[in-house]
């Protein structure tokens, strides 16, 4: 990202008119309306280009992967949210959205970067993935998109996207070295560490030529979904104080501050 002196203020996504609204150079109304999936709009709108069969076909499976998870913190935060106002729908969405980090769907992010980098540091810089790997676990450091709380030993989603990726033949360099990685991971570190589906997620993603600005975004655009779900259930079966007066019960007073 560019930062510092502004210049020329433009976008190549959209333009409308009176009479014609114009989406990455088409005609929304009569080229893309009834023509393309959301999916496959998705993909235009963020890349400019029209995606392949495997593109859609791919996109679809990993949206479809990430977007529910039960009550996890994001559901339960815009649940909270929204039983504190049922008119705020959008602020109880966003105050989901707003839990999308570094442990929670941001690691789909993170572990695309690690894929690049481990695959440069290979590629160029010679090193052995035994030893990018071991050097990892020598120095206590997390393997991004490596570990679950609830799936043990394997992920089934992380193992059904590089399945259908080796079926569809789209399986390339990053679904390759996430395979390998695995399989270092599993004869190097200390105990049990099962690849998640954030890892698979990108590693796919990289074969397919997705732009790495998207990485974070599929999992927030799927998750969402998941978060409109919870809010429509919430409006007829509301649980948000429910969910807020067990984490209450469920922490202990202590009056002595922490030492630092």
């Amino acid at each position: 990202m560019k930062i510092g002196k502004a210049g020329k203020a433009t976008t190549s996504i959209s333009m409308a008119t009176p009479d014609v609204i114009t989406v990455r150079n088409h005609d929304l109304v009569n080229e893309l309306m009834g023509q393309l999936t959301f999916t496959e709009y998705f993909y235009l709108l963020t890349t400019g280009r029209r995606p392949t069969a495997d593109q859609t076909f791919f996109l679809d499976l990993l949206l479809v992967s990430i977007a529910e998870h039960g009550l996890v913190p994001t559901n339960q935060v815009a649940r909270m949210t929204y039983a504190a106002d049922p008119d705020f729908l959008q602020g109880a969405v966003a105050a989901g959205l707003l839990g999308c980090g570094k442990v929670i769907l941001g690691t789909t992010e993170i572990a695309g970067a690690f894929l690049r980098e481990t695959h440069r540091r290979i590629d160029q810089g010679g090193e052995s993935l035994d030893g990018i790997i071991g050097k990892m676990r020598d120095e206590g450091r997390r393997i991004p998109g490596f570990g679950h709380p609830l799936h043990k030993p394997v992920d089934p989603r992380a193992q059904r996207i590089l399945s259908l990726a080796a079926e569809r033949r789209a399986a390339s360099t990053y679904v390759r070295l996430a395979r390998d990685i695995e399989d270092a991971v599993t004869r190097l570190w200390p105990k049990p560490l099962p690849m998640n589906v954030s890892f698979a997620i990108p590693a796919v993603l990289l074969d397919l030529d997705f732009p790495v600005s998207v990485l974070k975004a599929i999992p927030i655009l799927a998750r969402t979904a998941s978060l409109l779900a919870h809010l429509a259930e919430e409006s007829q079966t509301p649980i948000g104080f429910t969910l807020a007066h067990h984490a209450e019960m469920g922490v202990t007073f202590d009056p002595q501050m922490p030492e630092e």
